[in-house]
């Protein structure tokens, strides 16, 4: 329960209260885009290490133990959002080819990786929307679409 409770304590520290307002407003509209990803992302490495977050979750820590989660997916990540134009953060489906070209090589990765961040975040979003509508997402689903 420790655990739990240092994991409040630092979402309290680093999360702005007014921005997670905002942003539930905009995950009920169903207007979650990269840029509010990239926001979450850094504030989620404002916390700390991935491993040792996740570490705090009930039921994960067993499961991470032995494990060893790689940040530097995070900073690959990063890289790619920030490759984009503010355009095309706030819509994603503007990128194609040409422009999956241009991020790949701005963020010094390949066009499958970019490829791979698109089609993720349209699964995240997917889930954010139904969420954001009160309704519990299928997570089976959305597993067997990521095979």
């Amino acid at each position: 329960m420790g655990d739990v409770l240092t994991l409040i304590e630092k979402a309290e520290r680093e999360i702005d209260v007014g921005e997670a307002q905002e942003l539930e407003e905009r995950l009920k509209k169903g207007d979650f885009d990269l840029e509010d990803f990239l926001g979450q992302l850094r504030a989620m490495r404002r916390m700390g290490p991935l491993q040792g977050l996740l570490g705090m979750i009930p039921g994960f820590g067993a499961q991470m133990r032995g494990m060893k989660v790689d940040d530097s997916e995070l900073d690959r990540v990063e890289a790619i959002i920030l490759s984009m134009t503010p355009e095309e953060r706030r819509r994603p489906d503007l990128i194609k080819g040409s422009r999956r070209l241009r991020i790949a090589r701005g963020s010094g990765t390949n066009v499958q990786a970019v490829n791979q961040l698109v089609k993720q975040f349209a699964q995240v979003r997917k889930l954010m929307r139904q969420v954001g509508r009160g309704r519990m997402p299928d997570l089976g689903a959305l597993m067997r679409q990521q095979r």
